[in-house]
């Protein structure tokens, strides 16, 4: 009889938890961006990923592409600042950002880590140390911290707050 009862509530009760729909986001203030970027933080990130990708091999043709105004291509996205520097965005490795100066050189590695809204990010240099993380909240708003857990910047469209809420920069945003 215990048996039947037991199965009775489980099917019951399994059947409802099952049967809900859990919708809902997850939101972020400073702090707790910063707790979750820390929470598993590595300072360096392995070598391979400065060796491998040191100069950009495809660096006059993405500099040709950019100057066309080419940004979004078959294999790759592009992404020009204004001083001179670019990233490369390979779709075939989409856990890495590459950024290189106006020479093609690497200067930045950024690894992601998920695809999807919210995730963190964590930028390294070419000696493979951490330079600065980031919780990507969405499309339009981003959390930017130092390598010890200092604000640099939260962005929410298309202007970055410091963390007294004034405006430090403003950028160009598109829905």
């Amino acid at each position: 009889m215990k048996k039947y009862l037991l199965i009775a509530f489980l099917l019951i009760f399994g059947i409802s938890v099952q049967a809900e729909v859990l919708q809902g986001g997850v939101s972020y203030d400073v702090d707790s961006a910063r707790n979750e970027l820390l929470d598993g933080i590595s300072y360096t990130i392995d070598s391979k990923y400065v060796n491998d990708f040191y100069y950009d091999s495809e660096h006059e043709q993405n500099v040709n592409y950019m100057l066309n105004g080419m940004t979004e291509l078959k294999d790759r996205t592009l992404a020009y600042f204004s001083d001179n520097t670019y990233a490369v965005y390979k779709h075939n490795n989409p856990y890495h950002v590459y950024y290189y100066d106006s020479n093609g050189i690497l200067t930045y590695i950024e690894e992601k880590d998920g695809l999807n809204y919210p995730y963190k990010t964590y930028k390294y240099n070419t000696a493979k140390k951490l330079v600065n993380m980031s919780m990507r909240v969405s499309k339009g708003e981003t959390f930017i911290y130092s390598k010890d857990g200092k604000l640099l910047a939260h962005w929410v469209k298309d202007k970055a707050y410091d963390e007294s809420g004034n405006v430090i920069m403003k950028r160009k945003y598109v829905e």
